[in-house]
Order: structure tokens, then C-alpha cells, then sequence
């Protein structure tokens, strides 16, 4: 399975992106898709959740309210549409998949990751 994520950029502070994530290869294998990202000098967090198959949806307490993440299964695509972004949102976001169908919250439990993309929000 191979990620493919697009999207990031340099917004102020109260704007809004959309981040993109496809999916190619055996993605029959994959049916939760994540969103997680890493601020300069911290570790990797969790930030949303998708079951591909059911739509459920997951998001950590920070980008609730503000972060909608949805799919287009016909185009093996996943995206983040990230609104009222603050300095703090900023950092790589990465897209990861995961074999069966826990949706985790956890970076070690993802089996396969996009390469990133950088989203810097200035105040």
C-alpha cells in the first residue's frame, strides 16, 4: 500500500485547508485510514480517524470541533478539512492505514504512511 498526501501549505491563523491522502496498491487490505502529525520538536500525535467502511469517525480533543475527516472510497481517497487553524495546529501531517478494522489512535499500530505534508499556521 503506498500514501500519497497533498494539501498542506501556509494559512493564517482562523483559516481553513483541506488535506488529501490516496491510496494505491493492495488497499483491499486497509480499512482505516488516519490523520497524524508532528509539531517541530514533539512527537508524533494523533489527530483523526476513519473506518473506511462504516464512515465512523474519531478525533482527538484538540482538533475536535474543527477538523472533519471523510472519505471517497470510489477514489481510495481520504481527506482532513482542518477550519479555524491555530499556530498550534502547525506541523507535518501524515496520512497511515492499518490491516483489520480497530480504528487506534496509536502510530505503532499503523502498518503503512504517507510521506507528509507541511502545514504552517501563522498568527
Amino acid at each position: 500500500v503506498q500514501l500519497q498526501a497533498s494539501g498542506g501549505g501556509l494559512v493564517q491563523a482562523g483559516g481553513s485547508l483541506r488535506l488529501s491522502c490516496t491510496a494505491s496498491g493492495s488497499i483491499f487490505s486497509i480499512n482505516v485510514m488516519g490523520w497524524f502529525r508532528q509539531a517541530p520538536g514533539k512527537e508524533r500525535e494523533f489527530a483523526a480517524v476513519i473506518d473506511r467502511s462504516a464512515g465512523l469517525t474519531y478525533y482527538s480533543g484538540s482538533v475536535k470541533g474543527r477538523f472533519t475527516i471523510s472519505r471517497d472510497n470510489a477514489k481510495n481517497t481520504v481527506y482532513l478539512q482542518m477550519n479555524s487553524l491555530k499556530p498550534e495546529d502547525t506541523g507535518v501531517y501524515y496520512c497511515a492505514s492499518k490491516r483489520g478494522n480497530y480504528a487506534s489512535r496509536l502510530p505503532d499500530e499503523y502498518n503503512y504512511w504517507g510521506q507528509g505534508t507541511l502545514v504552517t499556521v501563522s498568527s
